[in-house]
């Protein structure tokens, strides 16, 4: 685990602390102790303790494994399930904005009108004369 627990918003510590106290109450309910919870689930006394008190420091996958040892694991695929928001982006047919390719920069194509007219006399050498 972290030695230190990510900074949460105060909804998000709430929510972890009652998923916490949820999965207590679902080990009381099997008439499970700490110990038998916590050797199904593969940790520690202490950190299913923390499991208990929500905290976050606690990874994702140590709920995952006491999720399990309590038979609880398939109201994980829940999570984000329906997704309305996303839906509605998708259903709008909303698209990522693409870059444009590059290109090659346009090289002006040679003139080619024998026109006398347009022959710049600029081009002539200085002190030449016709």
């Amino acid at each position: 685990m972290p030695s230190k627990a990510p900074i949460l918003y105060p909804g998000q510590s709430r929510m972890l602390r009652e998923l916490g106290q949820r999965l207590r109450e679902a080990r009381l309910r099997r008439r499970f102790t700490v110990t038998q919870v916590a050797e199904r689930a593969g940790v520690s006394r202490p950190t299913l303790n923390k499991v208990e008190q929500g905290d976050a420091a606690v990874t994702l996958g140590t709920y995952l494994r006491v999720l399990s040892a309590l038979g609880l694991e398939r109201t994980l695929d829940l999570v984000a399930a329906d997704d309305p928001v996303g839906r509605r982006l998708q259903d709008a047919e909303l698209s990522v904005p693409r870059r444009s390719t590059k290109r090659k920069s346009a090289v002006p194509a040679p003139s080619s009108s024998t026109d006398v007219s347009s022959h710049d006399e600029s081009k002539d050498e200085p002190g030449e004369s016709t």
